[in-house]
């Protein structure tokens, strides 16, 4: 009796060890091949054309530098702190399709109430999405927001989002109907001049 007993009790043992490793096993498999598909990466990966980026500290030093330039520039609320950024550039940098000799004078002129702060707020505003690296080498542009490279019908849920933080809902909405974006977008070079901010 005593070894039945035995025998049931290892039979039992071996049952639940069996268990235990179907369970742990099961669950160490699915965390690594088994996960949710994910709608938004996929749409975003099956869109034809440049990569949407949003990480800036894996451009170049020289991209880096002019921006935080921007930046700190724009984050002054006075527009005439962007003075000196132009002045570093190698170039004025373009801000309309005819040749404007004095930006922050221009900027001025285009803002709502003369202080140019509404101008500083979108660039801040667009610097804060994502962008694209559109070109290769010396021709090559980095260029902010996304939307200003791609089709905006194929704009996932989340890109939408984003796309109505930057610019007022009933453009937004002409936008995506039309799949073209007609903001602002800003382009820096990868050897640090920035070439334009402009409609």
């Amino acid at each position: 009796m005593k070894l039945w007993k035995n025998v049931v009790m290892a039979a039992l043992a071996a049952l639940v060890t069996g268990a235990a490793v179907l369970v742990y096993g099961s669950g160490n498999t699915a965390g690594a091949s088994d996960k949710l598909p994910d709608p938004e990466a996929e749409a975003a990966l099956a869109r034809t054309g440049p990569t949407v980026l949003y990480d800036t500290a894996a451009t170049p030093k020289l991209v880096q530098r002019i921006l935080r330039m921007i930046v700190l520039a724009a984050e002054t609320g006075e527009l005439e702190e962007m003075r000196a950024v132009l002045e570093s550039n190698e170039l004025k940098p373009m801000v309309a399709a005819k040749h404007i000799d004095d930006p922050i004078a221009y900027w001025k002129a285009q803002s709502v109430d003369g202080t140019g702060r509404d101008i500083l707020a979108t660039i801040l505003d667009m610097l804060s999405t994502g962008f694209v690296l559109k070109g290769k080498g010396d021709t090559g542009m980095y260029v902010w927001p996304y939307f200003a490279e791609i089709d905006l019908t194929t704009l996932t849920p989340k890109e939408q989002v984003e796309l109505y933080r930057l610019v007022p809902p009933k453009q937004a909405k002409a936008m995506l109907a039309s799949g073209e974006y007609t903001g602002y977008r800003l382009g820096v070079a990868p050897n640090g001049i920035w070439h334009y901010f402009l409609k």
